[in-house]
C-alpha cells in the first residue's frame, strides 16, 4: 500500500519546498522505506525546456528525456532513486492533455471543466504512482494564493478524501521572518497561510518553519494555537551551512518522526544517518580549498547551474577539499585580457548554454587554460567551444564557428539533423518547434582504450545524459586529431563525438553531454571527482 505525502507552500516563493521533500525522502530511506518523489508545477509551459534560465533556472533531465523542474535534481541527489518524465507535470501539460482527448471525443460530448476533468486528470498523475513505492512524496509548486496553483490544491483534497486520510499526509511549508526593529519572529504570515490553505479544504498535518533563527518553545505553541495543530507537527526548519545538512536537522527536530505519527506507524528509534554525518564531516572540515572559474552566460542567477555547482561540492568532498565557485561571466572576456580573472585559478569549467552571447569570451577562456596548462572541463557548449578554440587557433581556420549563432565559413559545429535513439531514426529540421526537439535524455558512449577518460570511467562503455541540437562537424575530425584534440569518446555507430581530450595537456577534457545531472554526494560523478583532484595538482603549483 502506497502512502502519499503532499508539500505545500506558503507565504514567498523559494522557501525550500523542493529541498524539504529531498531530505524528507532521504529519512524514508533511512527508516528502510521506497520513495519516490514528483512534483507538480503550476505553470502553463508544458514543460520548462523553452524558458530562460534567468527566468527558471536549470532544467533537470532525466534518462527517459524530458525536461523537467530544477528540484527533480535534488530529489535524485538525496534518495539516488533516478528522475523520470513522469515524475513531474505542468498545467500546460495536463490542459494540452484535456484537451487533446476532446477534440478527440474522448467526453462524450460533456462540457469540459476544471472541475472534475482538469482535477482528475491531475489526479490520475498521482494515481500512476500506486505500488511503485512505499511513500510518494508530491511537491505542489508555486504558494498557496496564486491562482495558478488552485486546481491542484483541489485535486490533491480530492484525492486524499478518495484514498482516505490514513494514506494522506499534507506537510506545509512557511516562513517566519524576523523584523529587526520588533526584535522578533512573527508568526502571523503562518497563520495567515495556513488560513488560506485550509479555505480551500486543506488541513496541514505538519507545519515545516522555515526561520533564520531558534524558533523559541512560546512562538512554537502560538503557531500550534492558532494553526489548530499539536505542538509536536510544528517543525522549525532552520536555515544550514550546507543543504546536506537538511536530513540531520530535520531528523533531529523529528520531522520524520512527526511523519510516521501522521500515519500511525510505529516509530523506528535508530536510524543509520551515517553517510549524511559523514559528508556534512567532509564538507565542515576540509582539508584544503581550491578555486574554480565558471564562465558561463547565465552567472547572475547561480540557479542556473545548480546540478554543475553540486556536482563540483560532490568533488570536493570526495577529495576533502572545499570548491570555491567564481562565476565570470562569459562576455566580460570579449573586452578584457582574461589573465587577470584567471591566473590564481586552479580550474577552468565552460558549461552548457544557448545562442551567440558571450561565446568568443569562452572561446578565450578556453585558450587561456589550454597555454596555461590549467585543468578544463568544456560541458556540452563548453566541449563546442573547445573545438572551435582549436580549429581557429591551431588549425588555421579562421572561421571557424557554429551555424547556431549563424552562418559561417568553416562549420566546424553544426546542426544534427537526425540520430539514433532506442533504435530508431529521430529526425529534425531547423524549422521544427523548439520544445522537445533536441538530443535528451540518455545515450551511450564507446571510450577509446587507453584514454585519460576511459581511467576516469573505468570502462570502455558509458551512458550519460544530453540536451543539445548541434554537433561537431566530423569533417574536421582529422585535421583537429592533427592537432592534438583527441576524439576519445564516440556514440556507438561512429557518428557523433562525445568526448574530446588533449594528450598534451595536465587534464583537458570536453563532453557533449552533462554528468553534472548524475552526480550525488554519496557518489560523485568519476569526471568532477578527476576534475577536482586534477585542480588539486594545479593549486599545488600556483
Amino acid at each position: 500500500m502506497t502512502r502519499y505525502i503532499f508539500i505545500t507552500g506558503g507565504v514567498v516563493s523559494s522557501l525550500g519546498k523542493g529541498l524539504g521533500s529531498a531530505a524528507l525522502g532521504a529519512l524514508l530511506q533511512a527508516r528502510g522505506y521506497r520513495v519516490r518523489l514528483c512534483k507538480l508545477d503550476p505553470y502553463l509551459n508544458v514543460d520548462p525546456g523553452t524558458m530562460s534560465p534567468f527566468q527558471h533556472g536549470e532544467v533537470f533531465v532525466t534518462d527517459d528525456g524530458a525536461e523537467t523542474d530544477l528540484d527533480l535534481g535534488h530529489y535524485e541527489r538525496f534518495t539516488g532513486v533516478p528522475a523520470r518524465g513522469s515524475d513531474n507535470t505542468t498545467t500546460g501539460r495536463i490542459y494540452t492533455s484535456v484537451l487533446s482527448r476532446e477534440r478527440r471525443g474522448d467526453y462524450l460530448g460533456a462540457t469540459i471543466q476544471v472541475i472534475p476533468h482538469i482535477t482528475n486528470e491531475i489526479k490520475d498523475f498521482i494515481h500512476e504512482k500506486e505500488g511503485t513505492a512505499d511513500f510518494v512524496l508530491c511537491e505542489i509548486g508555486g504558494t498557496v494564493g496564486d491562482i495558478e496553483s488552485l486546481p491542484f490544491l483541489e485535486a490533491i483534497r480530492q484525492f486524499s478524501n478518495e484514498v482516505g486520510a490514513d494514506r494522506a499526509v499534507f506537510v506545509h511549508v512557511t516562513l517566519l521572518p524576523y523584523i529587526p526593529t520588533a526584535g522578533e519572529l512573527k508568526t502571523k504570515p503562518t497563520q495567515h497561510s495556513v488560513k488560506e490553505l485550509m479555505s480551500y479544504g486543506i488541513r496541514p498535518d505538519i507545519l515545516l518553519c522555515r526561520a533564520d533563527r531558534n524558533i523559541e518553545a512560546e512562538e512554537r505553541r502560538k503557531i500550534a494555537l492558532f494553526c489548530n495543530l499539536d505542538e509536536r507537527k510544528v517543525i522549525p526548519a532552520l536555515d544550514a551551512s550546507s543543504i546536506y545538512e537538511v536530513p540531520l536537522q530535520y531528523h533531529a527536530e523529528g520531522l520524520d518522526h512527526q511523519v510516521m505519527d501522521s500515519f500511525g506507524i510505529k516509530d523506528i528509534p535508530n536510524l543509520d544517518l551515517s553517510i549524511w554525518e559523514d559528508i556534512v564531516h567532509r564538507i565542515k572540515e576540509p582539508e584544503t580549498t581550491i578555486r574554480i572559474a565558471i564562465v558561463g552566460k547565465y552567472t547572475d542567477l547561480t540557479d542556473s547551474y545548480k546540478s554543475l555547482n553540486e556536482a563540483l561540492a560532490h568533488g570536493g568532498i570526495a577529495n576533502n577539499a572545499k570548491v570555491e565557485l567564481k562565476f565570470i561571466e562569459a562576455e566580460t572576456f570579449e573586452n578584457e585580457d582574461p589573465t587577470p580573472h584567471l591566473q590564481r585559478i586552479h580550474g577552468i569549467l565552460v558549461p552548457g548554454g544557448f545562442g551567440e552571447r558571450g561565446v568568443e569570451g569562452k572561446i578565450k577562456a578556453v585558450q587561456y587554460a589550454r597555454e596555461h596548462n590549467i585543468p578544463y572541463f568544456g560541458i556540452c557548449l563548453g566541449m563546442q567551444m573547445a573545438v572551435i578554440e582549436a580549429a581557429r587557433n591551431l588549425c588555421g581556420i579562421k572561421g571557424a564557428s557554429s551555424t547556431e549563432f549563424g552562418a559561417c565559413d568553416d562549420d566546424v559545429i553544426g546542426m544534427m539533423t537526425e540520430w539514433v535513439k532506442d533504435n530508431k531514426l529521430e529526425e529534425r529540421s531547423k524549422n521544427a518547434d523548439k520544445g522537445g526537439t533536441m538530443r535528451l535524455g540518455a545515450y551511450p558512449a564507446m571510450l577509446s582504450k587507453d584514454s585519460l577518460i576511459e581511467k576516469i570511467y573505468s570502462s570502455r562503455e558509458i551512458s550519460e545524459r544530453h540536451r543539445h541540437r548541434y554537433e561537431v562537424n566530423m569533417d574536421y575530425k582529422d585535421t583537429l586529431e592533427g592537432q592534438g584534440l583527441i576524439f576519445s569518446g564516440m556514440s556507438p555507430d561512429g557518428k557523433l563525438p562525445e568526448i574530446i581530450e588533449r594528450e598534451d595537456h595536465p587534464w583537458f577534457i570536453g563532453v557533449q553531454f552533462h554528468p553534472e545531472l548524475k552526480s550525488k554526494p554519496f557518489d560523485p560523478h568519476p569526471l568532477f571527482v578527476s576534475f577536482i583532484e586534477a585542480a588539486l595538482k594545479q593549486s599545488r603549483l600556483v
